[in-house]
């Protein structure tokens, strides 16, 4: 009884997480666009690779750029290194390698915590000028040196309106 307990008890948290983050993300008036995927049984395949499309029609704003990770306490790495690649909507591509550090040198994690789950918002771009109107396309692939990364639940971009000075 009490192993089924432990096993659904983080289920819960995740759940009830989950709620407050929508309820408290929706009325950001700076988010251009921000998705997150959640990653199967908490271990990033090196052939998922996951995509976001965000429809830019402002190309006079500067916008910031995060990769959103949501990990367990679990996860046995100071940093998650991701490949980045970009199309913009004429098709040209840009390719981009990001070390998302999720804890200090003490091995102190990073972001916000609550239990066994950290989220992290790490900003990759700041002060982004889009050239062109119209879709693009994210590409993200996890570049660690195995073939699955454990403990990595959800991976996710925002772009968002640069606060100005």
């Amino acid at each position: 009884m009490n192993s089924i307990k432990l096993k659904i008890l983080p289920c819960l948290l995740y759940a009830v997480y989950c709620l407050l983050f929508v309820a408290l993300s929706s009325c950001d008036p700076n988010r251009v666009f921000e998705d997150n995927t959640d990653i199967p049984d908490f271990a990033w395949d090196v052939k998922n690779k996951l995509s976001f499309d965000v429809n830019i029609e402002d190309t006079t704003a500067l916008h910031n750029l995060y990769v959103n990770v949501r990990h367990a306490s679990h996860y046995p790495y100071a940093n998650l290194f991701v490949f980045i690649t970009i199309e913009f909507p004429n098709g040209k591509l840009s390719k981009d390698t990001l070390e998302c550090k999720l804890a200090d040198e003490a091995g102190q994690w990073k972001g916000e915590g609550m239990g066994e789950i950290w989220d992290n918002q790490i900003l990759w771009k700041p002060n982004v000028k889009f050239p062109l109107t119209g879709t693009y396309h994210f590409e993200y692939e996890q570049a660690m040196r195995e073939e699955q990364v454990p403990f990595i639940m959800d991976v996710g971009l925002r772009v968002e309106k640069a606060k100005k000075k």
